[in-house]
């Protein structure tokens, strides 16, 4: 079996559970460190005639990180493709699944084991506190409707006031921001790099939390370690 990855996190489960599997990732698969698969371009731009040249027996892909036309272009040149769905926890646990098994043909990993039991200690959430969560500035970006990111927070008693926002990454005026009646802002380090500056500099007078986006928006073996990492930073 030969796997092709346009998406890092399961560039991080496939490498983890059968690094042998592996030939080729994107330039943003960060992780493991030790990765040294081929690389084939980003996740919104892959080198279509790369990824085929690599005879890959499948690639896994994502709806939301991975473009239609590319995907297209893939099946088209006679190429396996498996798109994954990742909006909740629950769907990262089960699409998981799909791509390792179900794909890849391996046995359930005890890492998804136990990050399913991770999660699942963890204690109902105290009362929810109204946050914005940027993920981008210039323009300032924020979570909005069906994200995973706001489903893990929400476990954390996160409670996202772009929630019912008719686009999932809606842009939206820091004044506006500032405006929502937010009690928390939340700043990821990825896909945007936010600092313990940007918090006072963008919301003065709002409590800013800084989170490791990794443990936010990535659903793979990070998933065993993110209930804790982000539970301690958001207290």
């Amino acid at each position: 079996m030969r796997v092709v990855s346009l998406v890092p996190s399961l560039t991080e489960a496939v490498a983890v559970t059968a690094p042998g599997l592996l030939v080729g990732a994107t330039d943003w698969c960060t992780h493991p460190p030790e990765l040294t698969t081929a690389r084939i371009g980003g996740t919104k731009n892959p080198d279509v005639a790369a990824v085929v040249a690599l005879r890959p027996d499948l690639v896994v892909a994502n709806e939301e990180e991975n473009r239609d036309p590319d995907l297209a272009a893939l099946r088209e040149a006679g190429l396996n493709v498996l798109v994954t769905e990742v909006r909740t926890l629950a769907q990262a646990f089960t699409e998981l699944e799909r791509v390792l098994v179900a794909g890849c043909g391996l046995g359930r990993p005890r890492w998804l084991e136990e990050a399913e039991t991770a999660w699942a200690a963890l204690p109902p959430p105290a009362t929810p506190r109204p946050a914005v969560i940027p993920v981008w500035r210039r323009p300032w970006m924020v979570l909005g409707r069906d994200t995973f990111a706001g489903d893990l927070l929400a476990r954390f008693g996160v409670r996202n006031v772009y929630a019912d926002h008719p686009e999932r990454y809606p842009r939206i005026p820091v004044a506006e921001l500032n405006a929502a009646g937010a009690e928390l802002v939340v700043l990821p380090d990825e896909p945007y790099r936010f600092t313990a500056t940007d918090g006072p500099e963008a919301f003065p007078g709002l409590p800013a939390a800084l989170v490791d986006g990794r443990h936010l928006t990535w659903y793979g073996p990070s998933l065993t370690e993110a209930a804790a990492v982000l539970r301690a930073a958001l207290r």
